[in-house]
């Protein structure tokens, strides 16, 4: 038997990463690209795997270390080391990343997680009076999901190691303050300058406990752990729909002579025997509705922004998300520099970009960025939804199925191929007049893809 040293793989352009879990220990039997260690950045939690099997002689690390490319993690003993280190697998972006129309009850189960989770890291009573002492000791992540929430962290009880405050804690905290259990000493100060007097009453939302009760007597049931990606995407999915002002309007659009165009050119690609890795990439209508959604941002640049305090950022890119659907959950790649490529360079991206979804091996990188977001469930079915906008994104857009339907053309009914749309926006930056505008322009590139060019 050999000792194999397993190293950290490159995990892209991240330094100093912090260990934040261990997943393994001395004496354990290690298969090839079994997650050893998790780590994070201010953007991503990774999984790191091994290169190698055999049995787990020595941890070179331990929680809370900083780890670079190359740094030893670990001694194994046992068969060769494969030859090129497995790549670390993005499992969650800390950032926005899931779009996903599902239910405000949905929303708020992802956040309340389960019953374990909140077991393990429950907040002890809030005392407003005592004063804190020191920092707070959380990861620059937490810090960062403490600002977008609002959430004081001088105020938080950490329940992680040493004190550390994880986003569970933030999380229970804010929940905390929104039922009226507890009030930030901010609130204390506006109550009590108000003359509103001590007392809960009035404090956060007012909103009611979430209900709880003994699901078993009214029949069976099963119990299963939320994902990783599902209980970080929940929070931001929460955040995002109790934070923004969401509008949607709904529309439809005339594709008929697009998806023709879009057939004819599969067809000729098909004839040519022309393989994956050139022109011949099957062109998607969501390849169109990514090139036609820049136009569109170009016209409306409101909709390229973000708010940042009391200024809006206007960004000068066209970076485009789509969501794509995984057994893991929603992951949302992004094309980067869209206005710069055409229509069968972004179907052959995507296609890559989704295939690494459904792989687990998309990097943070490739997940981070967005201007925009477009969120498809052409492929399923449906006809209008309320995407949630993708913080700090300011819209987003919902497509569904497109359906034949007869349409008046002054002199008869015409079958035409209509395609629904669901454009989301943030009403602190967009009004509804420019959403209409938004939504018929798109619908007249869509309907005419040569406006492109003007």
């Amino acid at each position: 038997m050999s000792l194999i040293e397993i190293k950290v793989p490159d995990i892209g352009d991240f330094k100093d990463v912090a260990v934040i879990e261990i997943m393994v220990k001395p004496g354990d039997t290690i298969r090839l690209e079994q997650s050893l260690i998790t780590v994070e950045s201010d953007k991503a939690a990774m999984e790191i795997p091994s290169s190698s099997t055999g049995v787990l002689k020595e941890l070179k690390i331990k929680v809370g270390d900083k780890v670079n490319v190359g740094d030893l993690l670990a001694l194994l003993e046992g068969v060769a080391p494969v030859s090129a280190a497995a790549p670390a697998t993005a499992v969650a972006p800390t950032a926005p990343t899931a779009v996903r129309p599902e239910s405000v009850e949905g929303l708020a189960q992802a956040s309340t997680g389960s019953a374990r989770t909140e077991q393990r890291a429950a907040v002890p009573a809030h005392n407003p009076t005592s004063a804190p002492v020191g920092l707070p000791h959380a990861s620059p992540s937490v810090r960062k999901f403490a600002r977008e929430l609002g959430v004081p962290l001088n105020e938080v009880k950490g329940s992680g190691l040493k004190g550390r405050i994880t986003d569970t804690d933030v999380q229970a905290f804010s929940r905390s303050v929104m039922s009226g259990a507890v009030q930030t000493r901010a609130a204390e100060a506006q109550i009590k300058s108000a003359g509103a007097g001590s007392g809960a009453e009035g404090a956060g939302l007012g909103l009611l406990p979430w209900p709880k009760g003994d699901f078993s007597k009214f029949g069976p049931v099963e119990r299963r752990d939320m994902s990783r990606i599902k209980k970080i995407g929940g929070a931001n999915l929460h955040r995002n729909w109790v934070m923004i002002p969401h509008v949607t309007n709904h529309d439809d659009c005339d594709i008929t002579d697009l998806e023709a165009f879009r057939v004819a050119i599969n067809k000729e690609n098909e004839k040519s025997g022309k393989g994956p890795n050139d022109a011949g990439v099957k062109v998607t209508l969501l390849a169109f509705l990514i090139k036609a959604c820049v136009a569109a941002l170009k016209k409306f640049p409101d909709f390229n922004a973000s708010i940042d305090g009391e200024q809006i950022v206007l960004k000068q890119y066209f970076h485009i998300a789509f969501a794509a659907d995984t057994p893991n959950g929603l992951m949302v790649p992004v094309i980067k520099d869209a206005d710069k490529k055409g229509v069968l360079q972004i179907s052959q991206e995507m296609s890559e970009l989704a295939k690494k979804a459904r792989d687990g091996k998309l990097s943070p990188a490739e997940m981070s960025g967005a201007c925009f977001t477009i969120s498809s469930l052409g492929g399923i079915g449906g006809r209008y939804f309320t995407p949630i906008i993708n913080a700090p994104e300011v819209a987003i857009l919902g497509v569904c199925k497109s359906t034949i339907e007869p349409v008046w053309d002054g002199k008869a009914f015409q079958p035409r191929l209509l395609l629904p749309l669901s454009l989301s926006w943030d009403h602190r930056v967009i009004d509804g007049a420019a959403a209409a505008r938004f939504n018929v322009y798109l619908g007249q590139i869509l309907g005419d893809f040569r406006r492109v060019l003007l």
